[in-house]
């Protein structure tokens, strides 16, 4: 099988663009039960440093495997046929099966984003370890990425990992027709240390100016994560592409939909999207902005 796929990128493109899908309603699961996983593993700390029962104790045991997922309107058990990637959701005409009460289009959205973006590494890369790695890397941004939009937090349970990986496959270097990933140890223990202190260099500086928080420390590892990827030579393009992004954004919020600036934007969001960019098109992202390194 490997040989086939080796010898077939069209074939290698459409295996990773099935799996993906079906990773990516997996990633669904990620992206809404993780964050409650969390709130509880808090409130069970809370009272256990206050000596005193959580207000409300879970009835059931609830993580990314059990219970089974069902219609949140109705309770229905959503069955297997029901939960194919995207195809459900088109047959269904986006409703449930039993109460027929909407199913919100992000679910097939998610999915359907992650294979694209899975494929894209795909076939940029071309068959190998880089493929993967990369893929690897792009399944992980995807949920940091919806979670910090959701509840402006970046899991531990997440980042953290993908930065562990990232100066793993340092040791890995050179790795040959790996030119992008598997960078030198070097690169990515530098990128890893700038990448989480310039964020938090930052963090103080605006803090004490304004005596506010200017982002979360999530943010800080996430940077760190993709310089250990990357290498510290594509920090300050990351950095740049998710501020200016960041920045129009909110002010399309505020003169479009007329959004509080009170509000905190995640930023998260944008070093995820910033750091995917870099991995496919690096280079030609230097030389558009003109950095000399």
């Amino acid at each position: 099988m490997t040989a086939l796929l080796s010898t077939s990128p069209a074939l290698f493109i459409g295996v990773v663009f099935i799996l993906a899908l079906l990773i990516g309603s997996f990633l669904n699961v990620v992206i809404y039960r993780l964050p409650v996983m969390m709130e509880r593993e808090w409130r069970e700390q809370c009272a256990e440093i206050e000596g005193s029962a959580p207000a409300e104790l879970p009835e059931d045991k609830f993580n990314l495997i059990v219970p089974r997922s069902r219609c949140p309107n109705c309770g229905t058990l959503i069955s297997a046929w029901q939960n194919i990637p995207v195809l459900s959701y088109l047959l269904l005409r986006g409703r449930c099966g039993h109460c027929k009460a909407g199913i919100s289009i992000r679910y097939p959205l998610v999915e359907a984003v992650t294979a694209i973006l899975a494929t894209l590494v795909a076939w940029r890369f071309g068959f190998g370890w880089e493929a993967l790695m990369g893929i690897v890397l792009t399944l992980m941004l995807v949920p940091i990425t919806m979670i910090d939009f959701d509840h402006q937090l970046i899991p531990d349970s997440i980042v953290l990992p993908l930065l562990w990986i990232g100066l793993s496959m340092s040791l890995f270097h050179p790795l040959p027709g790996s030119e992008t990933l598997f960078i030198s140890s070097h690169d990515a223990i530098v990128g890893a240390l700038v990448g989480y202190l310039s964020l938090w260099s930052f963090y103080w500086l605006f803090k004490l100016l304004t005596g506010k928080d200017g982002m979360g420390h999530g943010d800080f590892k996430l940077l760190a994560a993709l310089g250990a990827w990357l290498g510290y030579q594509y920090l300050f393009a990351i950095v740049i592409m998710s501020a200016v992004v960041g920045a129009l954004l909110g002010i399309a919020l505020i003169l479009l939909r007329g959004r509080d600036r009170q509000v905190p934007m995640p930023f998260g969001p944008f070093l995820a999207a910033a750091g995917w960019l870099v991995m496919m098109y690096g280079d030609e992202l230097k030389a558009l902005l003109h950095i000399p390194f």
